[in-house]
This record gives C-alpha cells, structure tokens and sequence, in this order.
C-alpha cells in the first residue's frame, strides 16, 4: 500500500483534542462478517471500498474476495477509510497493511470516497461497505467519552478527535430548544425537555456539563427508569449527541446520494446499521433512487451463535442494494 494520507482539509472551526493522540488497544469484532463477504463475492469485485475500516476486521475479509484484474488491469484493491486518526496511525506500519499491495488505507470520512478513488486514479468501485456501528477501541478509549462507566472523561464524542468541537463544547454553543430537539430527534428520547433544561440551568450557573458523569446524573435525574427494559437511561441521549456532533445521518445520506455516480453498474452496497434513524435512511435511499435494485427484501440479521459470541452484534441489521445497470 502506499502512505495513508488524508482525504479532507481539517475544519478552521475544529476544536483540536488530546484524544486522538493514541488508539486504545482492544480485540474488535466485525459484525456480520459471513454475510458480508458472501454478498460481496458474488459479483467478483476488483475494486471494494471498506468505508468504516475500524478494526480492519471487513478489511482483510474482503481483500481475500478480490478478483484477480489480469495482467492488463489496475492491481485489484480495498480501499479502506477511516475518520479516525488514531486508528490510522495504529494500523498503517501493520505487516499485513503495509505488505499487503491491495489495500490502500485513507483518512477521512466515507462521504468523502470518491476523493479516495481519484487519488488511485479511479472512477468507480464494484463495491461499497459500511458498519456504521461503534468500534470496540473506540468505547475503549477513555478520552472519547462513548461510555458511560468513565465519568470523569472529557465529553468528546467525535470520531476525528481532530476535526469539530467535542460534545461538550456544542452543548455550549446551542440553546435548551436546540438541545432538547437533537436529543429527540436522533435519540427518540422522551424525556429530552427535562434533561435539555437540566443542561442548560447547569450552563447558566456557569457550571456547564463538560464531563461524561455530569451528563450521565443528569440523564439518571430525567429519566424513569423502566421494569421492562434495561436500557442505561443515558442512552438515547450520548446517541443523540454522538449523532450531532459527528453529523452522522447527514453524512450517510450525502453518501448513498452521490453513491450510483461511483459504483460501477452491477456492483453492491451493503450497510450494516444499529438502530432505526440510520435504518430508515439505509431503506428510504434504496427505495427512492431508480439507479439502485434491493437485494434485500428485509433486513438480514445476525444468526443466534454470533450474538451470543459477540453481543454487540445484536441490534444489527445488513440491506444491501445493487446498481442497476
């Protein structure tokens, strides 16, 4: 492969972080690994994009599915892209990365993907795969601010540590409506007019929440807890948040937008998501634009052995979509 290198220009807006100095060091495990590879294989891909590289678990996966271009064609490749910095710097001198002339690996955002393809002198790719679900370095890391169990952890929540302003800061710089309307909207919580004005009371006494503890207690404060679901009373709203700050549904939609101009004809998007917003957007973009043909009529699910080996997977969900020709 040659050097990572970045495919978008840092925000002049960006809030810059210590966190994204280091990438915690943990196992993570794809999700759906079998469905993904028997989906992409089928077309004898030359050209695959891992939008969501993560662990690189899809990566390596998928690079064993490459179809052999010939003699005369481009050398068959993953395109593996990643927001994070971290993850980056961690994986780029790995032996199986950097030996590997197949898999090229980017920084950036997946929305920016075609920026990947032109850099390798590109203009389309066969496929497109995308797990839009948390890495487990990235609950990991302490400095992100994505589990609750750290309380005193910087409220960060942003992929790129690097680009942005961290949660924390666009709690600051928004207004109780503002909060509370995000904390409904991309987290469905209920409640999300008493935690908003719990924040921005703290805010005025010029006591703001900076902390994942801080939010945390005031989730605890706002919301019921329920006899029939476990779910942490935080939840919904670090989704929420994590889904703000990062612009995560937009960027998902811009992505399968403009998706059909740099697939090639007949090839595949697959896209693993975890809760219902970007399920929904997932379902609506292959259901909307002519230039796509679903393959899958519902959602695909994780088999019961590997929910049980890995409870992350469990709220999963995998459509896929080929390009008409």
């Amino acid at each position: 492969m040659t050097a990572s290198q970045p495919l978008d220009q840092a925000d002049q807006d960006s809030e810059s972080s210590s966190a994204g100095s280091s990438a915690a060091q943990t196992e993570h495990v794809s999700v759906m690994p079998n469905e993904i590879v028997q989906w992409v294989r089928e077309i004898n891909p030359t050209t695959i994009i891992d939008g969501t590289y993560g662990g690189g678990g899809h990566t390596r996966l998928l690079a064993e599915v490459l179809a052999d271009a010939g003699a005369d064609s481009d050398t068959p490749r993953v395109i593996a892209i990643d927001r994070d910095p971290a993850v980056v710097r961690r994986d780029e001198q790995k032996s199986w990365i950097k030996d590997d002339p197949r898999i090229e690996l980017f920084l950036g955002s997946y929305e920016s993907s075609p920026k990947a393809l032109d850099a390798l002198d590109l203009t389309h790719a066969d496929a497109l795969v995308l797990d839009l679900g948390l890495s487990s370095d990235q609950l990991a890391d302490r400095n992100r601010g994505f589990t609750f169990t750290i309380d005193d952890a910087e409220l960060d929540l942003r992929f790129d540590p690097e680009n942005g302003v961290p949660a924390y800061r666009w709690l600051q710089q928004h207004s109780e409506k503002e909060i509370a309307d995000a904390i409904y909207q991309f987290g469905e919580e209920r409640f999300s007019r008493r935690i908003a004005k719990q924040i921005f009371l703290r805010a005025r006494e010029r006591n703001p929440v900076t902390k994942v503890g801080e939010l945390v207690e005031i989730c605890r404060r706002c919301v019921p807890r329920s006899r029939n679901h476990d779910i942490h009373p935080a939840t919904r709203t670090f989704q929420a948040l994590r889904i703000a700050v990062n612009d995560e549904l937009g960027g998902l939609t811009r992505t399968l937008q403009s998706a059909p101009d740099w697939i090639a004809p007949g090839g595949r998007v697959a896209v693993i998501s975890f809760h219902s917003l970007e399920d929904r957007i997932v379902k609506n973009a292959f259901r909307e634009d002519h230039r796509w043909e679903i393959l899958t009529k519902k959602p695909l699910r994780p088999t019961d052995e590997e929910v049980q080996a890995n409870p992350r997977s469990r709220s999963a969900k995998l459509r896929v979509a080929k390009r008409v020709e």
